[in-house]
């Protein structure tokens, strides 16, 4: 179900001059052209409409086979035509979201310990992200680190699809799924020439 690597997209990682809306969408192309098929818009700074103008234009500039997520907000979700949404521990609970979005979305939701992950186990949610696996610089207040032995602990907890995240390179990626992570989730290290990136990425996760 889930793709070997979940790219996610912070706009607050991709300066540059001009509208952000269509620096996000050239972005996701080129992760796209890298062999990306899942692409989550996370977007912690900026106001509902901004987000929503990226969303739309995220959405046109994608063919409907890349599966589009939205973080944190279903409303947004459905108004840009994304196929999912994915929650915090501080967002909508999985079962509101879910009653937002409908049964044909996909609900993903974050944990960050084996208790939270076990209750996110008893939800509708499609799958349950766990970490930070590793030190990580794109949260300012990040949760405490797992480690590959947390991943193995909530493997073990869990049968739904797992999405590790928290600083994961390709230099440490083969070591998380063989931790027990269906996939790995990456920011920070797409953002310089993402296609490159993530096909290279995906040499390492085959």
């Amino acid at each position: 179900m889930l793709p070997r690597l979940y790219s996610i997209i912070d706009p607050a990682l991709l300066p540059g001059p001009g509208d952000q809306a269509p620096r996000v969408a050239a972005f996701a192309r080129e992760l796209v052209e890298g062999g990306a098929t899942l692409i989550q818009y996370r977007n912690k700074t900026d106001c509902g409409r901004q987000m929503l103008t990226d969303a739309r234009e995220l959405r046109r500039a994608l063919n409907s086979e890349i599966r589009l997520i939205m973080n944190d907000r279903a409303d947004l979700c459905l108004a840009a035509g994304f196929d999912g949404v994915h929650v915090g521990q501080d967002d909508l609970a999985p079962e509101s979201a879910r009653l937002i979005v409908g049964d044909a979305f996909w609900v993903g939701v974050s944990t960050h310990s084996v208790e939270q992950a076990i209750a996110a186990d008893k939800t509708s949610a499609d799958y349950i992200a766990i970490g930070p696996v590793f030190a990580t610089t794109s949260k300012e207040k990040p949760d405490p680190v797992i480690g590959l032995e947390g991943v193995r602990a909530v493997r073990a907890a869990t049968r739904k699809p797992l999405v590790a995240i928290g600083g994961i390179t390709r230099s440490n990626c083969a070591s998380v799924i063989e931790a027990g992570a269906d996939s790995v989730a990456v920011i920070s290290d797409l953002v310089h020439d993402p296609a490159k990136s993530v096909a290279a990425f995906l040499r390492v996760l085959r």
